[in-house]
């Protein structure tokens, strides 16, 4: 009879994702010397094209160099959109990067000085800042009283946050307790509200509820209780891109 082994030793695994051809790079793969690693982020091979590439980014991070358009050429299938994608990844998360065929411009919908221009503005990115009012701290308990006739009139509610310094009760009309439905918030979940707009953004659990359960899946995030006042002014910075603003001006 074979016999068989079991091993204690234990990974973590990482969260992979396919969507593309490319969405398995996360950067040049580089070192400190700016020069290639054999594998390394995704990348492979190209090693020459790799550590120019990775000289163009340190003057863009040094600031020596903008406003400048870099071209990558070589035969089908050489990996041309993956060093511009290791780029776009290396610059950061905030970084646009809009990726285009030939065959996108050419369309009976749409002329080509509109296709490119399209492509150009997905690719210009914008930091706005705002400073805006939040409510933020952590669920005590969620109150919503139902109808007793289907009906004859909307849901209200309750709902009770604190911090490390006072508690407060908030009304709630149907709308916020809408809101709090589709984030699935409960008790113990650590949240932030924005009172202009009001939507609602759970930062995470909080560690005083890290006992609730025996086991908890992996994108649960947990946070401190937050720390005096629930109302706070906030700078928000957002990072759009010039596409994005023009389809939110043509509504």
């Amino acid at each position: 009879m074979a016999e068989v082994r079991l091993s204690s030793e234990t990974r973590d695994l990482t969260r992979v994702e396919r969507i593309g051809a490319h969405s398995h790079i996360r950067g040049l793969g580089l070192d400190s010397a700016l020069e290639a690693r054999a594998v390394s982020e995704g990348m492979v091979g190209q090693t020459s094209a790799r550590k120019a590439a990775g000289v163009i980014l340190q003057m863009i991070k040094d600031g020596k160099i903008a406003g400048r358009a870099v071209l990558i050429a070589g035969q089908p299938g050489t990996g041309k959109t993956a060093i511009a994608m290791g780029m776009a990844k290396s610059l950061g998360l905030e970084t646009p990067f809009a990726m285009i065929s030939g065959s996108e411009i050419f369309s009976l919908e749409m002329s080509k000085t509109e296709a490119l221009m399209q492509a150009l503005r997905k690719a210009i990115g914008v930091r706005i800042k705002e400073e805006t009012e939040i409510i933020e701290g952590e669920v005590v308990e969620v109150q919503i009283d139902r109808p007793a006739v289907a009906g004859a009139a909307s849901k209200t509610g309750k709902l009770t946050l604190k911090t490390t310094e006072m508690e407060t009760v908030y009304d709630l009309g149907a709308k916020m307790i809408e809101a709090l439905g589709k984030e699935k918030v409960q008790s113990g979940d650590v949240i932030a509200i924005d009172k202009a707009s009001g939507k609602i953004t759970k930062l995470g659990r909080s560690f005083a509820r890290s006992r609730d359960y025996d086991a908890m899946g992996p994108q649960v995030k947990f946070v401190q209780c937050p720390d005096g006042e629930l109302q706070k002014r906030k700078e928000v910075v957002h990072c759009v891109t010039l596409h994005e603003i023009d389809v939110i001006n043509s509504r």
